[in-house]
């Protein structure tokens, strides 16, 4: 097994991979990681993709998801269905405290006064628990997403606790995916999708924060309107890509 903190290794792989199909991506890091790879989703379609991807080429990684207890009724069901569909059972991750702990805490719907405090504490420290105790951390980031995902590396070596100094290899193998060539295979092989895809929703994450998006607009414009803000910070407040 490399080692997470050999750079020149991820660069290499980072450079091979550019031009790699998703499959040939994802059976290296089962064939060197195996279980110690798992793959994180918030049932995006890319994530859908590369969960497919992986099941039906026998790459069975552990698959897991961040719930922050404001998900959508129609995130929890699609859940449920690609559950059944790849005969597994996706971990979900919990914030350390209730929506009613919280709002005693710090007051009542934290996300409307201090999103990125509300965002670190029902995301980013969840994650961050889960990330210690695997090797790869296997994303749907796509550089289409939005102009801070423009530079996304397929390979990653991930600072994700700089007080610890622990790092992670973040694997993103749809990083070259266009929003065109996901909805294409999605159709293909006939995934279930978020019902409210059909309502104008492009990027799903909680219910207060997340609105449908018009024409013209970035994938990710419906999250947090209003605020200077477009990431809820697992991929940006954990640390630096080095």
């Amino acid at each position: 097994m490399p080692s997470l903190h050999d750079r020149d290794m991820v660069r290499s792989k980072a450079e091979e991979f550019e031009t790699s199909p998703l499959r040939d991506i994802l059976a290296w890091a089962w064939e060197t990681f195996g279980e110690r790879a798992a793959i994180g989703t918030s049932f995006q379609g890319a994530g859908l993709v590369a969960m497919h991807t992986a099941y039906s080429h026998g790459f069975r990684f552990p698959v897991f998801t961040i719930d922050t207890g404001l998900l959508f009724p129609e995130t929890l069901a699609l859940k449920q269905q690609i559950e059944t569909q790849l005969g597994t059972t996706i971990e979900s991750l919990h914030p350390d405290q209730t929506l009613a702990e919280q709002a005693a805490e710090l007051g009542p719907e934290l996300w409307k006064s201090k999103p990125d405090l509300c965002c670190s504490l029902r995301k980013v420290i969840p994650l961050q628990k889960k990330l210690s105790t695997i090797d790869v951390w296997i994303t749907g980031l796509r550089r289409q997403q939005n102009q801070s995902r423009e530079c996304t590396q397929i390979v990653e070596l991930y600072h994700f606790d700089v007080l610890r100094d622990l790092y992670i290899i973040k694997l993103n193998p749809m990083a070259t995916w266009t929003r065109e060539q996901v909805q294409d295979y999605i159709k293909v092989h006939d995934l279930p999708l978020n019902a409210l895809t059909a309502q104008g929703y492009r990027s799903i994450g909680c219910q207060p924060c997340t609105r449908p998006v018009t024409e013209g607009e970035s994938e990710r414009a419906g999250r947090w309107t209003g605020f200077d803000k477009s990431e809820c910070g697992i991929h940006t407040f954990l640390g630096s890509n080095i």
